[in-house]
Protein backbone atom coordinates (compact mmCIF):
# COMPACT_ATOMS: atom_id res chain seq x y z
CA UNK A 1 0.00 0.00 0.00
CA UNK A 2 1.05 3.12 -1.08
CA UNK A 3 -0.26 7.52 -0.57
CA UNK A 4 0.97 10.58 -1.73
CA UNK A 5 2.86 12.36 1.11
CA UNK A 6 2.65 16.45 0.66
CA UNK A 7 4.35 19.42 1.80
CA UNK A 8 3.24 22.49 3.36
CA UNK A 9 2.19 24.42 0.94
CA UNK A 10 -0.18 21.44 -0.25
CA UNK A 11 2.18 20.22 -3.03
CA UNK A 12 2.92 16.64 -3.72
CA UNK A 13 6.59 15.74 -2.68
CA UNK A 14 6.27 11.57 -2.21
CA UNK A 15 5.28 8.82 -1.77
CA UNK A 16 4.48 6.54 1.63
CA UNK A 17 4.79 2.58 1.85
CA UNK A 18 1.92 1.86 4.43
CA UNK A 19 1.69 -1.49 5.86
CA UNK A 20 -1.29 -3.66 5.77
CA UNK A 21 -1.35 -4.80 9.52
CA UNK A 22 -1.65 -1.02 9.87
CA UNK A 23 -3.53 0.52 7.16
CA UNK A 24 -5.12 -2.34 5.67
CA UNK A 25 -7.35 -3.85 8.68
CA UNK A 26 -11.06 -5.17 7.88
CA UNK A 27 -13.61 -3.35 9.44
CA UNK A 28 -15.43 -5.03 12.45
CA UNK A 29 -18.65 -2.42 13.52
CA UNK A 30 -19.16 -4.61 16.76
CA UNK A 31 -15.35 -4.41 18.01
CA UNK A 32 -15.67 -0.63 17.31
CA UNK A 33 -18.66 -0.56 19.05
CA UNK A 34 -17.30 -2.10 22.22
CA UNK A 35 -13.94 -0.62 22.37
CA UNK A 36 -15.64 3.17 21.74
CA UNK A 37 -18.15 2.68 23.93
CA UNK A 38 -15.60 1.37 26.97
CA UNK A 39 -13.29 3.97 26.33
CA UNK A 40 -16.37 6.46 26.84
CA UNK A 41 -17.29 4.82 29.89
CA UNK A 42 -14.07 5.14 31.47
CA UNK A 43 -13.86 8.66 30.79
CA UNK A 44 -17.03 9.21 32.46
CA UNK A 45 -16.96 11.40 35.66
CA UNK A 46 -20.19 10.66 38.07
CA UNK A 47 -21.23 14.03 38.81
CA UNK A 48 -25.06 13.90 39.45
CA UNK A 49 -26.28 13.15 42.75
CA UNK A 50 -30.18 13.30 44.34
CA UNK A 51 -30.82 12.74 47.91
CA UNK A 52 -32.62 10.19 48.83
CA UNK A 53 -35.41 10.32 52.17
CA UNK A 54 -32.27 9.24 54.17
CA UNK A 55 -29.81 12.11 53.38
CA UNK A 56 -32.43 15.19 53.13
CA UNK A 57 -31.89 16.90 56.67
CA UNK A 58 -34.88 16.72 59.40
CA UNK A 59 -38.09 14.90 58.92
CA UNK A 60 -37.58 13.41 62.34
CA UNK A 61 -40.86 13.83 64.05
CA UNK A 62 -44.51 12.58 62.49
CA UNK A 63 -46.73 15.53 60.84
CA UNK A 64 -49.31 14.44 62.24
CA UNK A 65 -51.04 11.53 64.69
CA UNK A 66 -51.47 8.41 62.86
CA UNK A 67 -55.58 8.60 63.09
CA UNK A 68 -58.11 10.71 63.77
CA UNK A 69 -57.56 13.55 61.34
CA UNK A 70 -59.34 12.61 58.28
CA UNK A 71 -55.93 12.78 56.60
CA UNK A 72 -53.57 10.21 54.91
CA UNK A 73 -50.90 9.06 57.18
CA UNK A 74 -47.89 10.06 57.00
CA UNK A 75 -44.62 9.18 59.31
CA UNK A 76 -42.25 11.89 57.59
CA UNK A 77 -41.95 15.30 55.35
CA UNK A 78 -39.17 13.82 54.01
CA UNK A 79 -40.85 11.39 51.94
CA UNK A 80 -40.91 11.81 48.18
CA UNK A 81 -44.12 12.36 47.37
CA UNK A 82 -43.59 15.34 49.97
CA UNK A 83 -42.27 18.93 48.63
CA UNK A 84 -38.80 19.21 50.28
CA UNK A 85 -38.26 15.77 50.21
CA UNK A 86 -35.66 12.68 49.11
CA UNK A 87 -35.52 11.58 45.27
CA UNK A 88 -36.53 8.09 44.17
CA UNK A 89 -34.52 6.22 41.70
CA UNK A 90 -32.38 9.41 41.19
CA UNK A 91 -28.95 9.29 39.35
CA UNK A 92 -26.12 8.93 42.27
CA UNK A 93 -22.57 9.14 41.96
CA UNK A 94 -21.83 5.93 43.42
CA UNK A 95 -22.18 4.10 40.42
CA UNK A 96 -19.09 3.06 38.61
CA UNK A 97 -19.29 2.86 35.04
CA UNK A 98 -15.70 1.45 34.26
CA UNK A 99 -15.20 -1.68 32.06
CA UNK A 100 -11.83 -3.51 30.81
CA UNK A 101 -10.93 -3.15 27.14
CA UNK A 102 -8.02 -6.11 26.88
CA UNK A 103 -5.02 -4.06 25.05
CA UNK A 104 -4.99 -6.13 21.61
CA UNK A 105 -9.15 -5.13 21.18
CA UNK A 106 -7.86 -1.24 21.78
CA UNK A 107 -5.00 -1.53 19.30
CA UNK A 108 -6.56 -3.05 16.55
CA UNK A 109 -9.53 -0.92 17.05
CA UNK A 110 -7.31 1.66 16.24
CA UNK A 111 -5.94 0.31 13.47
CA UNK A 112 -9.29 -0.72 11.88
CA UNK A 113 -10.09 3.13 12.80
CA UNK A 114 -7.22 3.94 10.50
CA UNK A 115 -7.73 1.71 7.73
CA UNK A 116 -11.11 3.40 7.47
CA UNK A 117 -10.27 6.62 7.63
CA UNK A 118 -7.69 6.05 4.40
CA UNK A 119 -9.88 4.36 2.36
CA UNK A 120 -12.25 6.85 2.61
CA UNK A 121 -9.26 9.25 1.55
CA UNK A 122 -9.64 10.94 5.13
CA UNK A 123 -6.43 10.69 5.87
CA UNK A 124 -3.96 13.33 4.35
CA UNK A 125 0.43 13.06 5.01
CA UNK A 126 2.37 15.79 5.21
CA UNK A 127 6.34 15.62 5.53
CA UNK A 128 6.75 18.49 7.34
CA UNK A 129 4.56 21.57 8.76
CA UNK A 130 7.89 23.50 9.13
CA UNK A 131 6.95 25.78 11.72
CA UNK A 132 9.75 27.23 14.02
CA UNK A 133 8.01 29.72 16.32
CA UNK A 134 4.20 29.80 17.29
CA UNK A 135 2.25 31.25 14.54
CA UNK A 136 -1.66 30.69 14.43
CA UNK A 137 -1.74 32.11 11.32
CA UNK A 138 0.46 29.99 9.62
CA UNK A 139 -0.93 27.00 11.14
CA UNK A 140 -4.25 28.61 9.54
CA UNK A 141 -2.66 29.03 6.00
CA UNK A 142 -1.13 25.04 6.06
CA UNK A 143 -4.83 23.67 6.71
CA UNK A 144 -5.84 26.10 3.65
CA UNK A 145 -3.25 24.72 1.73
CA UNK A 146 -4.02 21.16 2.69
CA UNK A 147 -7.70 20.77 1.05
CA UNK A 148 -6.87 18.58 -1.34
CA UNK A 149 -9.57 17.38 -3.55
CA UNK A 150 -13.31 17.53 -3.16
CA UNK A 151 -13.32 15.69 0.04
CA UNK A 152 -11.00 18.11 1.56
CA UNK A 153 -13.00 20.71 2.01
CA UNK A 154 -14.46 19.47 5.46
CA UNK A 155 -11.03 21.03 6.82
CA UNK A 156 -13.41 24.57 6.91
CA UNK A 157 -16.05 22.37 9.27
CA UNK A 158 -16.33 24.48 12.48
CA UNK A 159 -16.01 21.56 14.59
CA UNK A 160 -13.86 18.86 15.50
CA UNK A 161 -12.52 19.35 11.42
CA UNK A 162 -9.10 17.44 12.12
CA UNK A 163 -6.89 15.67 14.38
CA UNK A 164 -2.90 16.67 13.72
CA UNK A 165 -1.04 13.63 14.99
CA UNK A 166 2.99 14.32 15.43
CA UNK A 167 5.36 11.82 15.30
CA UNK A 168 7.73 14.33 17.33
CA UNK A 169 5.68 16.92 19.06
CA UNK A 170 6.88 20.31 19.43
CA UNK A 171 5.71 23.54 21.00
CA UNK A 172 5.90 25.31 18.15
CA UNK A 173 3.27 23.72 16.06
CA UNK A 174 1.57 22.38 19.18
CA UNK A 175 1.01 26.16 20.86
CA UNK A 176 0.63 26.86 16.72
CA UNK A 177 -2.25 24.56 16.20
CA UNK A 178 -4.05 24.46 19.70
CA UNK A 179 -5.54 27.99 19.41
CA UNK A 180 -8.09 26.59 16.27
CA UNK A 181 -10.98 25.82 17.55
CA UNK A 182 -12.10 23.24 15.41
CA UNK A 183 -8.47 21.40 15.03
CA UNK A 184 -7.07 19.28 17.93
CA UNK A 185 -3.18 17.76 18.50
CA UNK A 186 -2.13 14.23 19.87
CA UNK A 187 1.36 12.74 19.47
CA UNK A 188 0.99 9.85 17.32
CA UNK A 189 1.64 7.56 20.26
CA UNK A 190 -1.08 8.78 22.35
CA UNK A 191 -3.68 7.98 19.25
CA UNK A 192 -6.78 5.42 20.27
CA UNK A 193 -10.36 4.71 18.15
CA UNK A 194 -12.18 7.54 19.93
CA UNK A 195 -9.98 10.51 18.74
CA UNK A 196 -9.34 9.29 15.40
CA UNK A 197 -13.42 8.53 14.50
CA UNK A 198 -14.42 11.94 15.96
CA UNK A 199 -12.12 13.72 13.90
CA UNK A 200 -13.18 14.33 10.37
CA UNK A 201 -9.78 14.15 8.96
CA UNK A 202 -6.37 13.01 10.40
CA UNK A 203 -2.92 14.92 9.18
CA UNK A 204 -0.29 12.97 10.05
CA UNK A 205 3.08 14.34 9.89
CA UNK A 206 6.61 12.77 9.27
CA UNK A 207 4.41 9.77 8.03
CA UNK A 208 7.76 7.64 7.83
CA UNK A 209 8.06 8.10 11.40
CA UNK A 210 4.62 7.85 12.25
CA UNK A 211 3.96 4.18 10.18
CA UNK A 212 7.28 3.01 12.38
CA UNK A 213 5.73 4.42 15.66
CA UNK A 214 2.00 2.66 14.50
CA UNK A 215 3.70 -0.87 13.52
CA UNK A 216 5.53 -1.51 16.39
CA UNK A 217 2.52 -1.27 18.50
CA UNK A 218 1.34 -4.28 16.20
CA UNK A 219 4.52 -6.13 16.28
CA UNK A 220 4.84 -5.96 20.10
CA UNK A 221 1.49 -6.76 20.23
CA UNK A 222 1.70 -10.37 18.00
CA UNK A 223 5.15 -11.04 19.96
CA UNK A 224 3.58 -10.79 23.57
CA UNK A 225 0.72 -12.89 21.95
CA UNK A 226 3.16 -15.23 20.47
CA UNK A 227 5.12 -15.46 23.94
CA UNK A 228 1.95 -15.87 25.76
CA UNK A 229 0.82 -18.97 23.63
CA UNK A 230 4.14 -20.43 23.87
CA UNK A 231 4.39 -20.00 27.92
CA UNK A 232 0.86 -21.47 27.95
CA UNK A 233 1.92 -24.74 26.13
CA UNK A 234 4.72 -25.54 27.53
CA UNK A 235 2.72 -25.26 30.94
CA UNK A 236 0.10 -27.23 29.26
CA UNK A 237 2.83 -29.88 28.46
CA UNK A 238 4.94 -29.70 32.13
CA UNK A 239 0.71 -30.30 33.80
CA UNK A 240 -0.13 -33.20 31.60
CA UNK A 241 0.50 -36.95 33.53
CA UNK A 242 2.87 -38.85 31.95
CA UNK A 243 2.55 -42.17 30.04
CA UNK A 244 2.90 -44.97 32.32
CA UNK A 245 5.85 -47.15 30.62
CA UNK A 246 5.67 -50.81 30.23
CA UNK A 247 6.46 -53.00 33.79
CA UNK A 248 9.84 -54.64 34.02
CA UNK A 249 9.91 -58.34 33.41
CA UNK A 250 12.22 -60.33 35.95
CA UNK A 251 14.25 -62.49 34.72
CA UNK A 252 13.63 -66.00 36.03
CA UNK A 253 16.27 -66.66 38.32
CA UNK A 254 18.73 -69.64 37.13
CA UNK A 255 18.57 -72.69 38.91
CA UNK A 256 21.78 -73.08 40.49
CA UNK A 257 23.36 -76.43 39.48
CA UNK A 258 25.15 -78.68 41.78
Amino acid sequence: MKADTYNAQGKKVGEVTLPENVFGVAWNDSLIHQVVTGMQANARTPVAHVKTRGDVRGGGKKPWRQKGTGRSRHGSSRSPIWKGGGVTHGPRNEKVYEVTIPKQMRVKALMMALSKKLKDGEVIFVDSFGIEEPKTALANKILGALQIGANAKGLNRTKNAALIALSDPSDASVKSFRNIARVSCKAVRELNPVSVLQHGYIIIESPDAAVAILSHRTTKKATKLAAKKVKLATKEKASAPKEKSAPKVKKAAKAKTK
